[in-house]
């Protein structure tokens, strides 16, 4: 049995829950309905007007928090026993700018993965009074990273890429939800830092490594499934437990890490109320290549997680409805969300829980299926789209309106609900070939790999999930 949340945590209800009836509470990552029982209702009253402070509450926060209906906030932090880690190779001017920004209130070790200029290194960990340990071969920032947990005798570890300007006490910050003993992991938000360039105006935008500003559980097939290690503070005993960093993977060994500490039932949290900013590429050359070799990494974490990594989900109702959109069947489209709305429909009655909002969900279902259809076609099959919008032919121009749709659709939308500091057409360009970027990447490892698994989208049957009744 799961502990409950400790004492003196908080929980905060993520912005998508609702109350449907007194008993009946929809939402979370993957969406489910949750039924409370009168003694569920007695604690819910106590977590609403405070912290835990009785089993029951915390049993019931540890429900919430599990299944993403609402977010832990943990009590006010003590001083926390961590040692920052900052692996480096070269780069020295951003290094030092990362330990100007450190705070000074814990130990802070930087791991010398190989520099060029062993020296200059040295001298700006020494100006700022951190221990260094000097590697003789390069191993990439896994490999780095391992070679300091081996010199780390605190409870945490702050885990700090050396490009990274940390905010104030960031750390300690993020080490008060370790007062939960189930969690391993916690990661801040990364914010991009990047020059007014056009290339440097789009990844403050859209940088990979900014999971936004919502709070979550982190875990496969959740709204939030990985964290980067650029920023994450960390249970010591739980890295080592499942064999730290994987040495072999120079690209996406935070992710691994991540999926195997989930594996191994501990926790891991996104904290976007505490942030830390990161230099980001200004150049095109240097932001499409940063992006290349992240999707370089979809294949060798489909051979560790063969069942953590598809690129797209689709549930079928909603997609055979996107589908008889963009062949311009209005009718074919009609019935299938008629039937996404009659089989959802049918599901909620079957176990009591009210109908009124089916439509409005399966049409954002079928706009999120289409969204997505147009990410996975953009990344993965973008010469074939291009090429079937080419005029010429017997090609109707209604079905290469169809095609741009997918190809330009997900980042109009993405640029209409953030309003970034780009025009429409130069942030739509942008993306598509950020998208273009990852793809290529993707392809590369499936061949090296030799792998289709990270191309695969996987079908989802079980479009939400239903609590017992009466177990809260």
């Amino acid at each position: 049995m799961k502990p409950p949340l400790p004492q003196g945590f908080r929980i905060q209800l993520d912005r998508d829950t609702r109350q449907l009836t007194e008993t009946l509470w929809y939402g979370g990552a993957p969406a489910r309905v949750l039924w409370l029982t009168e003694a569920g209702q007695r604690a819910w009253q106590e977590l609403a007007d405070g912290p835990v402070t009785s089993a029951a509450a915390g049993v019931l926060a540890r429900q919430l928090t599990d299944a993403g209906l609402a977010h832990p906030v943990p009590p006010e932090p003590g001083e926390p026993d961590v040692t920052v880690v900052i692996p480096v190779h070269d780069r020295a001017v951003l290094l030092e700018r990362c330990l100007a920004a450190l705070d000074g209130r814990h130990p802070v070790l930087v791991v010398d993965d190989a520099s060029a200029d062993a020296a200059e290194v040295a001298a700006v960990a020494a100006k700022y009074g951190a221990k260094l340990v000097r590697r003789d071969v390069n191993g990439g920032p896994g490999a780095a990273r391992n070679s300091a947990l081996e010199h780390v005798d605190t409870e945490l570890v702050a885990f700090l890429d050396s490009d990274c300007v940390p905010t104030e006490d960031w750390a300690g910050r993020l080490a008060a939800h370790f007062a939960d003993p189930m969690i391993a992991a916690v990661a801040p938000r990364v914010r991009a830092l990047a020059e007014d360039t056009w290339a440097g105006r789009y990844t403050r935008a859209a940088s990979s490594l900014d999971l936004g500003d919502r709070p979550a559980r982190v875990l496969p097939g959740g709204r939030t499934s990985y964290v980067p290690t650029a920023a994450l503070v960390a249970r010591v005993c739980a890295v080592r437990s499942v064999g730290a960093f994987d040495e072999r993977l120079r690209v996406g060994e935070d992710v691994d890490l991540v999926w195997r500490l989930h594996a191994a039932g501990h926790r891991i949290r996104y904290a976007p109320d505490v942030h830390v900013d990161h230099h980001e590429p200004d150049t095109w050359r240097a932001l499409l290549g940063r992006r290349a070799r992240y999707g370089t990494s979809a294949a060798p974490l489909s051979v560790r997680h063969p069942k953590s990594l598809a690129p797209l989900g689709l549930h079928p109702w909603p997609t055979l409805t996107v589908a008889a959109l963009l062949a311009r069947r209005p009718l074919l489209a009609a019935l299938a969300f008629g039937g996404a709305a009659g089989s959802m429909a049918r599901l909620l009655k079957a176990h009591d829980v009210p109908t009124r909002d089916v439509a409005r969900t399966m049409a954002t279902a079928v706009g999120q299926t289409w969204l997505g259809c147009g990410r996975y076609g953009t990344q993965y099959a973008a010469p074939l789209l291009a090429a079937l919008m080419i005029p010429g032919g017997r090609r109707k121009w209604g079905r290469r309106a169809a095609l741009a749709s997918l190809l330009f659709g997900p980042p109009l939308t993405a640029w209409v609900k953030t309003r970034p500091a780009l025009d429409p057409v130069r942030y739509t360009a942008a993306a598509v070939a950020d998208d273009l970027a990852y793809g290529a990447g993707a392809w590369s490892g499936c061949l090296t790999h030799r792998t289709a698994t990270p191309l695969r989208p996987a079908l989802v049957r079980r479009p939400l999930r239903f609590d017992p009744k009466g177990k809260r």
